[in-house]
């Protein structure tokens, strides 16, 4: 790639992961990264203007008076962000492949979660761990994250999800939120990640194409696994070969649905042909509720 087309689309990307960023932390959903991790101190009395989320209700019950809980000072999160970088990533059918879709999602998390000023790591993997830029704050560390999303050169094609889940645990030893992007096209990671959950507060995306979920009527086609090499020639158009189809697209969501929520992880389906913004504001609002201890 040439070097200028190479910073505009760098900077195409900053400047689009910058903007959602800032949908995502408007209005309601502002408190979604901002504020969170701060340490109990103490409960007072209700104050008109206080934030009703810091109620506590048991206090409330037994003074028969509205208190709130006080906050020492904030404690800073370690947000980690694990993404695929298995060549599955480069399927594409709309404008951009599931590895932009990846970056452009993990630059958002990481635009927003450096305006509280807590800390980012990322961790890209594909079989094997491909490299882990240790927690850092500011906009150059986020930009290092996005260029080595889109611009490294994997040394593998496959999935390892539990590999890099073990390499995480080992090296992130303090609890952190983290938010694992990937189109969990893997098996064999369930006990790992229900371990991971326990240490860490996990996010799961799925990062899909639009284009994976229906087999188009082609007529004869050659169908490749970029992971494996694999190659088979097949019918499109054979209703036999669609219904095949469905079903071992239906059978890979119900799996992963059953291991996401066996292991306490909620997730959010992230597809190049819908915007997701606002829905992922909402997953957030919930999903970072849960305490880092």
């Amino acid at each position: 790639m040439l070097p200028r087309e190479w910073l505009k689309r760098i900077y195409q990307l900053e400047v689009k992961t910058r903007l959602m960023s800032q949908q995502l932390l408007s209005g309601n959903y502002a408190s979604i990264f901002l504020g969170r991790g701060m340490d109990f101190d103490d409960v007072r009395p209700y104050q008109p203007g206080d934030d009703v989320r810091r109620i506590d209700w048991n206090v409330t019950a037994r003074m028969r008076a509205t208190y709130v809980k006080r906050f020492t000072e904030e404690r800073e999160i370690t947000f980690v962000i694990l993404v695929d970088l298995s060549a599955s990533g480069q399927y594409s059918t709309r404008e951009k492949s599931k590895l932009e879709l990846a970056a452009e999602l993990a630059g958002t998390l990481a635009f927003s979660a450096s305006k509280s000023n807590d800390r980012i790591a990322l961790l890209a993997f594909t079989d094997e761990v491909e490299l882990y830029i240790p927690p850092g704050k500011g906009t150059d560390h986020v930009m290092h994250m996005l260029r080595t999303i889109l611009f490294h050169k994997p040394k593998s094609t496959g999935t390892n999800l539990d590999n890099a889940l073990r390499y995480l645990n080992r090296v992130q030893t303090r609890p952190a939120m983290v938010f694992l992007i990937s189109d969990f096209q893997d098996q064999g990671y369930e006990r790992t990640l229900s371990m991971t959950n326990q240490q860490h507060s996990v996010a799961a995306f799925v990062i899909q194409d639009a284009g994976e979920v229906s087999l188009p009527k082609a007529g004869r086609m050659v169908l490749h696994d970029p992971e494996t090499g694999e190659q088979v020639v097949v019918n499109t158009s054979d209703p036999k070969v669609q219904r095949a189809y469905a079903m071992a697209v239906a059978e890979q969501i119900e799996t992963r649905t059953r291991i996401l929520r066996h292991a306490g992880v909620k997730h959010m389906l992230v597809d190049s042909a819908e915007s997701y913004v606002s829905r992922l504001a909402h997953f957030l609002s919930a999903e970072l509720t849960r305490k880092i201890v």
